[in-house]
């Protein structure tokens, strides 16, 4: 299973790819993951400490991709939506300050919709100015409290910037990575940007996916846990560290990791939709 990435750039989805083999093992010994069933007609495939249970129905439809972009989209005004179109516009051409207005626009038409907020978030970040892009992107995660897009991510960057943490505009250098082609160079950037700023929980998990060899992508996993990673940077981490434990033929381990955060009610939308498809994966292939 290729490691998961959350996207560091507006996109709808998040996405994956499955492991092209997984390891088998016997789970009848963990109460657990044993098939059970309360009804004798929901498999039960997972049971966390508190009790909350997984079954397969409740993992039938997930695919590891979440629409961000329908959170509060219910009720949205055509002419919102319109705004949002012709903001997003002109932000790509570079015109910020005429993108701002029409966000500004999009959201007063549509006061319960994040998205419009989040894009005015990131347009403050493109220019620089991470005291509004924070507040922004703090009313985004107010608004959407299990998830926004990377809103979560950016909060706790752009904190950790003003506090001191990060060097001023590492957040959004971490950011323009995305737009890099040649992996080798984003590994070497990357290995730079941890060694100059270590409590860097985001660059920890993007490293992870392009070290080489598992005992080096696990070793950043940690580094990144270690540093109090915000939530969808912490659930990102610990799938990936659940693919690899898979992968070395752990599968309990591996199990125990994806049902918990599937079934954790802090989890972020997209961490539980994407520990749901892994696990899935998993079991699937066993």
């Amino acid at each position: 299973m290729n490691m998961i990435r959350s996207s560091l750039i507006q996109i709808p989805v998040l996405g994956m790819m499955l492991l092209s083999s997984c390891s088998k093992s016997d789970n009848a010994s963990d109460p657990t993951t044993q098939a059970a069933s309360d009804d004798g007609a929901t498999k039960i495939v997972f049971r966390d400490s508190s009790g909350r249970k997984l079954t397969e129905s409740d993992m039938a439809n997930a695919t590891g991709d979440f629409d961000w972009s329908i959170i509060g989209s219910d009720n949205v005004p055509a002419r919102a939506k319109e705004l949002h179109e012709e903001a997003r516009s002109e932000g790509q051409k570079g015109n910020y300050a005429h993108a701002l207005e029409l966000l500004k626009q999009a959201s007063d038409a549509a006061p319960t919709w994040p998205y419009p907020i989040y894009d005015a978030a990131y347009t403050y970040l493109l220019q620089d100015d991470t005291k509004n892009a924070e507040q922004f992107y703090q009313r985004v995660d107010q608004m959407a409290p299990r998830g926004f897009f990377t809103a979560k991510t950016a909060v706790d960057c752009l904190r950790r910037e003003r506090t001191g943490d990060l060097k001023p505009g590492m957040y959004k250098a971490l950011v323009s990575l995305e737009w890099m082609d040649d992996q080798q160079e984003k590994l070497s950037i990357l290995e730079q940007v941890v060694t100059v700023c270590p409590k860097f929980p985001a660059a920890w998990k993007e490293l992870g996916v392009f070290r080489k060899d598992d005992a080096s992508k696990l070793d950043a996993i940690e580094h990144g846990m270690s540093e109090n990673p915000d939530d969808e940077t912490k659930g990102i981490l610990l799938i990936n560290k659940a693919a690899i434990l898979n992968r070395q033929g752990n599968r309990d381990a591996a199990t125990k990791i994806l049902g918990d955060l599937a079934l954790d009610p802090e989890s972020t939308l997209g961490t539980e939709s994407m520990a749901k498809f892994t696990l899935r994966s998993i079991l699937q292939h066993k």
